[in-house]
């Protein structure tokens, strides 16, 4: 089964935009991690001298998750099929954190939803989501081609 040419762009559009935001997001958690107070579209800080939590996300991000989806996306361009797998995980790793975040956001923050606050907390919640959909739709043509 071929992939179809809407299945590819869709497909080039998510991965390229997941290696987009692990882009932003290592500089932003390199910041965190060196100190500073990086604030949030919804009022809040990522400070770690505040929350000591915020330390633990920076080093997990930078060290795991980031390297780790950045891997995925180089494997899957090298023809490497573990490349999809690996950038399943992270699209699952996406979804879950976003999700924690947008929700935690809505929840204690009451922010003014603007376009700054989507890109900033669900856009990869559905990025990671529309991977794992768009995964279960062409695992065999992924897989077995």
């Amino acid at each position: 089964m071929e992939i179809p040419l809407t299945g590819k762009i869709i497909f080039y559009a998510v991965i390229s935009a997941m290696g987009i935001i692990c882009m932003f997001l290592w500089y932003w958690q390199w910041n965190v991690l060196r100190g500073k107070a990086m604030p949030n579209p919804d009022g809040t800080f990522d400070d770690w001298h505040d929350q000591k939590l915020y330390y633990g996300f920076a080093v997990a991000d930078i060290f795991i998750a980031i390297p780790f989806t950045l891997a995925g996306i180089i494997l899957i361009f090298a023809g490497i099929k573990a490349g999809y797998n690996m950038t399943a995980m992270s699209s699952f790793w996406f979804l879950w954190i976003n999700s924690v975040t947008t929700i935690t956001s809505l929840r204690f923050a009451k922010p003014k939803i603007t376009l700054e606050w989507f890109v900033v907390f669900p856009l990869g919640a559905v990025l990671g989501l529309i991977y794992l959909v768009w995964t279960c739709i062409y695992l065999r043509s992924v897989w077995w081609s």
